[in-house]
């Protein structure tokens, strides 16, 4: 299998942030209609969206890149034995946030991440709604891209004990989120669905995502790479980095998406 140089990552990243534009643009076709909800094996809900992005980074990222292997969530039947072999491939999430898209809080997004021995080496969060997106790709920063206007580049803040914020969530939340926030000086809370809570801490806007309920490997892949070339972190609870492809499961353990390297969260999430 060939595999993509990383000199090629920045010219790369711009062609799949118009496959995530176009792929956000069918979503925004059907958002706008009187769509119905399905619900797969696992009680997630499925919507026509979620496959008309599907079929469309699929059959792009297959005539861009027909040597890189595609892993989306909507066809996650491929076996360990064999993308254990893969030297690169693509991980996507055709429609993150399905829930709130079901909402109509337009607060839903398009992943797309490069995967090389089990890190993120590019991704690209694309928000239909507003037409905004976010992009990074290995040594080369992240940026943040609203329609028809330049890019710029982000990164992440500083964290002060005293006036932190913290990432959360809109649909998911549990008692350890809620006993993380008890430890915490009077915080912030920004309350937002999907990947959007990682581009909040990649944008300099939240000190901390702490995620400890379930998540899967698509949900976190490109926004992973955003938050790393923004110069955050994302680790697991003992602050290891995520890593992708390294076992039959797909799902995540508890994560915490970290703004500031140098800020000791060790005791905020000790015995969580």
């Amino acid at each position: 299998m060939n595999k993509i140089d990383h000199n090629e990552l920045s010219t790369l990243t711009a062609e799949i942030r118009d496959i995530a534009n176009e792929a956000g643009n069918k979503i925004l076709e059907i958002y706008e209609t009187e769509f119905t909800v399905e619900n797969k094996e696992d009680d997630s809900p499925l919507t026509a969206a979620d496959l008309a992005a599907h079929t469309t980074i699929y059959n792009r990222l297959r005539k861009l890149t027909p040597e890189i292997p595609v892993l989306s969530e909507e066809s996650t039947n491929i076996n360990f034995t064999e993308r254990s072999g893969w030297q690169q491939y693509w991980l996507v999430d055709p429609l993150d946030g399905t829930r709130e898209f079901i909402k109509r809080n337009g607060e839903f997004s398009v992943n797309i991440a490069l995967i090389e021995k089990h890190r993120s080496i590019l991704g690209v969060i694309h928000i239909p709604v507003t037409h905004e997106a976010y992009s990074a790709s290995l040594n080369n920063g992240a940026y943040y891209h609203q329609q028809h206007e330049t890019s710029t580049p982000i990164s992440v803040k500083p964290t002060d004990p005293e006036t932190i914020t913290v990432a959360g969530s809109r649909s998911h939340g549990n008692r350890k989120l809620r006993d993380f926030i008890d430890r915490l000086p009077d915080p912030e809370i920004l309350s937002i669905g999907s990947s959007l809570k990682f581009c909040l801490v990649a944008h300099g806007k939240a000190d901390i995502y702490p995620r400890f309920g379930p998540t899967s490997e698509w949900d976190t892949a490109a926004a992973q790479s955003i938050v790393e070339e923004a110069g955050g972190v994302v680790v697991d609870l003992q602050f290891n980095k995520l890593e992708y492809n390294t076992k039959d499961s797909l799902l995540n353990p508890a994560f915490l998406v970290i703004a500031d390297q140098n800020f000791d969260w060790s005791t905020y999430v000790k015995e969580l």
